[in-house]
């Protein structure tokens, strides 16, 4: 004689089927009114997302240039210099040396991400329009490629220079080699060139038009 619990498994399966068949449905009408491309699209969002970035990051290069340009005025002015003390800092002429060194290198960093993200901006500017392929996203995402590798090339000497400048410092930059940022590196210029060749097939598709 069967048991209850084997007359209620063929109904249970049928209970999970269902609800299996519920969530795909949910899923694929969300996937439907998830849209990649065009106004109210995922890109918008994330083009208003690098707006705000780019605001800040305007903002943060503001302030660095304001400290740096002190920083020099107080290396270049023993008057000011010797106005100026840092608490708990022996060597204040050295200290004031490393600050500038340090606001230059934040200036030159955040200038290369503005950079990124003003060409980021630009590019999801084009597929809010519906224009992925549009010619000059080419170009867009070379430059990109190029901020990234410098942005990792100069990580060495930039720990290098804070070693030499401040050895005794317990924390510096790691100069080892950073395989995920020269991959992300390599695949914005895939993506260069994938976005050369759908500008190229686009244009032949105009004048067959």
């Amino acid at each position: 004689m069967p048991s209850a619990e084997t007359d209620a498994s063929p109904h249970k399966r049928r209970i999970g089927a269902g609800l299996t068949a519920r969530l795909a449905s949910a899923f694929d009408h969300a996937g439907a009114n998830l849209r990649a491309l065009g106004p109210g699209s995922l890109s918008s969002l994330l083009k208003i997302i690098l707006d705000v970035v780019q605001i800040a990051l305007t903002i943060a290069v503001v302030a660095v240039v304001v400290l740096a340009i002190g920083a020099l005025a107080i290396n270049l002015s023993p008057w000011l210099a010797s106005k100026i003390t840092i608490l708990g800092v022996s060597d204040q002429a050295n200290y004031r040396r490393e600050i500038f060194a340090y606001l230059l290198v934040a200036g030159l960093y955040i200038g290369a991400v503005m950079i990124i993200v003003s060409r980021l901006r630009r590019i999801f500017a084009t597929l809010t329009a519906g224009d992925p392929f549009e010619p000059r996203n080419v170009r867009r995402l070379r430059t990109i490629g190029l901020m990234l590798a410098a942005l990792e090339a100069g990580r060495y000497p930039v720990a290098l220079g804070a070693a030499w400048i401040a050895p005794g410092e317990a924390v510096h930059a790691k100069v080892g080699v950073s395989l995920t940022a020269w991959f992300a590196v390599l695949v914005v210029f895939v993506l260069a060139e994938v976005f050369r060749e759908g500008a190229r097939l686009r244009r032949e598709a105009e004048l067959t038009i």
